[in-house]
């Protein structure tokens, strides 16, 4: 057989079980962008109190979460709010007010996870505003006719006894549905296996 053959074939072998490992430590990607396991782990006991147990189940939901959150991002990206110089500037303040703490080192992987978590919490806010809470803040009569469609939920009520109430509804409700379009326009890969591993590791 010939010796270049087979390097190269050896070569092909190595680099599929290179992106099999890679994929493993991967516990979802949208639209082909990984979500880590080591990310997405900080963030899950970061907004637990810090503990160290899940079960497969409160894993599941809290990755659908934060996957919700990915998606938010991805869309602020997609309309250029990544590009902008307010962003720019309130991402670079930060930076700076966290260096100046000096009490995580710029090397040190949750320095990087603080960082990815401030730039992402700016833009999904920033996305929001566009996309829910200035729609309701600006468009009365939409607001209006949602509470005309689902006056049966508040009991009788006139709609200036419990705006802030149908405000809330409404915006719930302009997620929902925001957030059904984005898992329809990006693709979603949850890696079950991966999932399972880690609520195994948390369980010991």
């Amino acid at each position: 057989m010939n010796a270049s053959f087979v390097k190269k074939a050896y070569l092909v072998v190595f680099f599929i079980a290179l992106g099999n490992l890679v994929l493993a430590q991967d516990v979802a990607t949208i639209n082909g962008i990984p979500i880590s396991s080591k990310e997405f782990l900080w963030v899950y006991k970061k907004n637990h109190m810090g503990e160290s147990s899940g079960s497969y189940k409160e894993l599941a939901d809290y990755l659908n979460l934060y996957i919700n959150f990915k998606l938010k991002v991805a869309e602020a990206k997609a309309l250029g709010l990544d590009n902008q110089d307010s962003y720019k500037e309130e991402i670079a303040g930060y930076e700076r007010a966290l260096k100046a703490q000096q009490k995580i080192a710029t090397d040190a992987p949750e320095y990087n996870y603080i960082m990815n978590e401030y730039r992402e919490g700016v833009l999904m806010f920033n996305v929001c505003e566009q996309k829910i809470w200035g729609k309701v803040q600006e468009d009365d009569s939409q607001l209006k006719t949602f509470f005309a469609k689902h006056s049966k939920n508040y009991e009788g009520k006139q709609f200036d006894e419990i705006r802030g109430q149908v405000v809330g509804d409404y915006q719930q409700q302009l997620e929902t549905d925001w957030i059904t379009s984005l898992r329809a326009k990006y693709k979603v890969k949850i890696n079950q296996s991966e999932l399972k591993k880690m609520a195994k590791g948390l369980a010991y």
